[in-house]
């Protein structure tokens, strides 16, 4: 029945206490969850160790796969363009997974004859550990960069669970690590967030330092030792997928739905023009997709840093002109930017905002910005 839905997998396990507890409360008391605060909630924690518990009356989860376009529509070489992760290209897959998992409870309904008033429908929004349930539910194992991954599938997919009131026959869990010596995806990754498998086997990511939690989940200033780091990702990032051995074009299948399909106003744009959008044009080129998750002034701080690593004078008069935003955390990052450029004209701009910048914030960045970036020009010739 998930199948005739459109979804791509699917498998059945029990609800029952995680087998994770004490990875997961040592990773949250690590700190390695940064900001998500959401993941750290007690009530929400509980959910997630023992969903048992915490529904009451669900029995099983029918967990559900659905691949995205795993196809190359930028390129990360190419540092004058933005790279925005593969996922987000289309259109938000919550609403997409959402409506059909919605559909297929319906149908569950009608085949069983009763309503079931406890089923929840989730998709990465809920408080259930979606890949250990997954695993449970047959679909693939943890990789070494934490993505699930199955042999024939890769880890291009997106997870859904319906939690149901019902007692179901389950599948057999996933219990292979096929990752084996392989280190692809902990060599690649530029911020090394990724720190490998702890004693008991489990993959560990600090947060902190992934792309993907930088340019979205994170609301405030990426660390100033990151953004080189970061290059011109501006909304995600796929490098631990794009290495990895099992999302080679052999494995990974092509999507068949086609509300994931790259929408060509998002694909591979330039930073320029990604710098000069308006709040109107931005909230038109994201009506829709899974990109308004970083609002339109964390989307800004992203590009900034990437207009500063690619480093080139034409993206000066955008960053002067931002440099005016309404928002500090853009004005800094901004800031950052037209100091790694450190042409004239960008000195100059750094120097007129520094006189006039108010927030301690931003001028902070300012200063630090004219520090590393020493005016070209002989002293006496220095602006004060």
């Amino acid at each position: 029945m998930a199948l005739e839905a459109g979804f791509d997998a699917a498998g059945i396990c029990t609800l029952q206490p995680s087998d994770h507890a004490a990875f997961y409360r040592a990773w949250l008391d690590a700190g390695r969850h940064g900001d998500m605060s959401y993941l750290a909630r007690q009530d929400a924690v509980a959910a997630r160790l023992d969903p048992s518990a915490a529904f009451e009356g669900l029995r099983s989860a029918l967990v559900v796969a659905l691949h995205y376009d795993a196809s190359d529509h930028a390129s990360p070489d190419d540092s004058s363009r933005a790279v925005i992760a593969r996922y987000a290209r289309g259109r938000d897959y919550h609403r997409v997974m959402k409506k059909k998992l919605l559909s297929l409870l319906h149908r569950i309904e009608q085949e069983t004859g009763r309503t079931l008033d406890r089923a929840r429908a989730y998709i990465d929004t809920g408080p259930v550990l979606e890949r250990e349930l997954a695993r449970r539910a047959g679909l693939g194992w943890f990789g070494k960069n934490t993505m699930l991954i199955h042999p024939n599938r890769g880890s291009y997919f997106f997870l859904g669970t319906l939690l149901l009131e019902l007692d179901l026959e389950t599948d057999t869990p996933f219990e292979k690590d096929h990752c084996g010596t392989c280190r692809a995806c902990i060599d690649a990754c530029p911020t090394g967030a990724l720190l490998g498998r702890d004693a008991n086997g489990a993959p560990v990511m600090d947060a902190r330092l992934c792309i993907s939690y930088l340019t979205i989940e994170n609301r405030g200033p990426i660390p100033r030792e990151l953004r080189p780091l970061i290059g011109n990702r501006v909304f995600g990032c796929d490098i631990c997928q794009e290495v990895c051995p099992f999302n080679r074009p052999k494995f990974v299948k092509l999507t068949r739905e086609k509300d994931f399909a790259p929408r060509g106003h998002i694909a591979n744009r330039r930073l320029i023009d990604l710098m000069s959008m308006s709040e109107a044009e931005w909230d038109e080129f994201s009506r829709g997709s899974a990109i308004r998750r970083a609002r339109y002034s964390g989307f800004r701080r992203n590009v900034a840093v990437a207009l500063g690593n690619w480093g080139s004078q034409e993206a000066v008069p955008a960053l002067v002109a931002a440099l005016h935003d309404d928002e500090p955390l853009v004005r800094g990052h901004v800031a950052w930017a037209l100091g790694r450029i450190g042409t004239s004209a960008a000195l100059d701009a750094l120097t007129a905002a520094a006189e006039t910048e108010t927030d301690a914030s931003a001028r902070d960045e300012l200063e630090g910005a004219l520090a590393v970036s020493p005016r070209p020009n002989p002293p006496d010739t220095v602006r004060r």
